[in-house]
């Protein structure tokens, strides 16, 4: 069986990314319930836009901050799942 990965991520407005995984399939992904709702110091900051917009792809996952302060289950994001 293949691995599913995310190739790529583009910041597409407010709290929410366009992945695009390595077989051609693309989501948008929702990360504002989560963020809004879960508070925590490591991922507080990332409630706001100019931080938010600072995630990269990494080892085929979407994190933020220098050590993945935030990262998320790349198959549910896969799925379309939005984090909850």
């Amino acid at each position: 069986m293949k691995r599913i990965y995310i190739e790529k991520a583009e910041y597409t407005g407010d709290l929410s990314v366009k992945l695009i995984f390595n077989d051609g399939i693309e989501r948008i992904i929702d990360f504002a319930y989560f963020l809004k709702t879960r508070p925590h110091p490591q991922h507080n900051k990332y409630i706001k836009y100019n931080n938010f917009k600072k995630f990269r792809v990494e080892n085929g996952n979407i994190v933020w901050g220098k050590n993945a302060d935030l990262i998320f289950d790349d198959y549910k994001l896969y799925l379309g799942k939005n984090p909850r």
